[in-house]
């Protein structure tokens, strides 16, 4: 854990800041961007016993679009005054913005319209990796022909799951009561959640009827727990960005790629993950491309995913768009963009020594743009120190020394190595 900065007086300018915030924070508690494009996990179970079945075809998903035009108005007012040359008042408008894109995109649920605006909000596969002339598709690629080399069993690998979800509740919540203090965080099974967890500030969730695995149980402290609750207790701690304890659409990348690299440092990835993430990746690109429903959900099946897996999957591809092809819901592809963004960033703020900078990026829903741009406001206490930081951040010397070492590695050209051994008759 880490100290919490002394309570801090809000001058007059960040009181209007804090309104503005708390403005933007009410519309955007009207936006619920999962609950209204994902299935529920009853026509799911319906469905995965057709498909289990042979009898595989395209479903009939109908949508039931929010009514955000109140929404929407106050989110395009907020922009408009928060329209100024201020690092508090940009973050204020980028994440308006984004809301008011997610709300145009949750308007529009069940047509082609919610591909456009969720590759606005999340990106494409094809778009380039910062700092590098590949592609988020290069990536996937790579990640996925390395596990399929090294013989990576899907299939095999989720049948060995044998923790009931009650048994890793009372685990978790058992470890959480330990770190945060007793109750902060409470752990439920929930049988209608569609993914293996869900996290929020004060809870996470275990979708029911499943066991999990040895690696889920470390991954799941690591992503969920560790990275996307602290952050968002320790945005509520905020005085004056109160806002920074919600997921924006425009920290997603963020925040998801912290949450896989708490899984990397913590030593509770593996290269199964990887290929999971890449697949998804690969299948949004496929769907784009024009493959339906049915032609995504054989692609994950001939990768190796049991038939529950495959159609969740194909499922998260196709959220909130239609299924005949040519559309997709993007958020998926922030995984791996999100954690190779987020590495880079460790690695360069080691190099500057700036571990300040890092332990910044856990005070709230942050994006890496916002840990620079808001640097004065942490000195100043506008934005307060995080309360929490992971195991795996209160270790410096240890997260250094990982980093460190990829950071010189990565300089030592393997076609050189390989020369060399060949000399020497290794």
């Amino acid at each position: 854990m880490h100290a919490q900065a002394a309570p801090h007086h809000l001058s007059p300018e960040m009181r209007r800041y804090a309104a503005l915030d708390q403005r933007l924070l009410a519309a955007a508690g009207t936006i619920r961007i999962l609950p209204t494009v994902s299935w529920p996990a009853s026509v799911e179970e319906r469905l995965i016993e057709e498909f289990a079945a042979g009898c595989v075809s395209i479903p009939d998903i109908r949508y039931r679009p929010p009514m955000l035009d109140e929404t929407r108005a106050e989110l395009e007012a907020i922009e408009a005054e928060a329209d100024e040359d201020h690092p508090i008042a940009d973050y204020l408008r980028r994440t308006a913005e984004s809301w008011r894109i997610a709300a145009d995109m949750l308007h529009a649920a069940g047509t082609e319209r919610v591909t456009e605006t969720s590759v606005l909000l999340y990106g494409k596969p094809g778009d380039a990796i910062p700092g590098s002339n590949r592609s988020n598709l290069d990536a996937a690629r790579y990640f996925v022909n390395l596990a399929n080399e090294l013989g990576a069993d899907l299939e095999t690998e989720d049948a060995m799951g044998n923790i009931p979800a009650e048994e890793l509740r009372r685990d978790m919540a058992e470890r959480l009561d330990a770190f945060f203090a007793p109750g902060t965080i409470s752990v439920e099974v929930d049988p209608e959640l569609t993914a293996k967890a869900a996290a929020g500030a004060t809870r996470i969730r275990l979708r029911g009827g499943v066991r999990f695995t040895e690696y889920d149980r470390h991954q799941l402290l690591a992503h969920e727990a560790f990275v996307h609750s602290l952050t968002a207790l320790n945005g509520r701690e905020q005085p004056v960005l109160a806002s920074l304890a919600r997921t924006s659409p425009r920290v997603t990348a963020t925040q998801e790629g912290l949450a896989v690299f708490a899984e990397l440092m913590s030593g509770a990835i593996d290269i199964s993950r990887l290929k999971r993430i890449s697949l998804r990746i690969l299948a949004i690109d496929m769907a784009l491309n024009g493959a339906d429903f049915v032609e995504v959900f054989r692609y994950f099946r001939d990768c190796g995913q049991n038939v529950p897996d495959s159609f969740h999957s194909a499922q998260r591809v196709f959220r909130g768009v239609p299924l005949t092809g040519g559309s997709a819901f993007a958020k998926d592809n922030v995984y791996l963009s999100g954690l190779l963004a987020v590495h880079t960033f460790f690695r360069w703020a080691l190099r500057q020594r700036r571990l300040d900078l890092l332990r910044n990026l856990f005070a709230g829903k942050l994006a890496l743009h916002d840990v620079m741009s808001l640097e004065a406001h942490f000195e100043s206490g506008d934005i307060a120190l995080p309360r929490y930081l992971p195991p795996w951040m209160q270790h410096v010397h240890g997260l250094a020394g990982k980093l460190a070492f990829s950071l010189f590695v990565n300089h030592i050209h393997m076609a050189g190595v390989e020369a060399e051994e060949i000399s020497l008759g290794l």
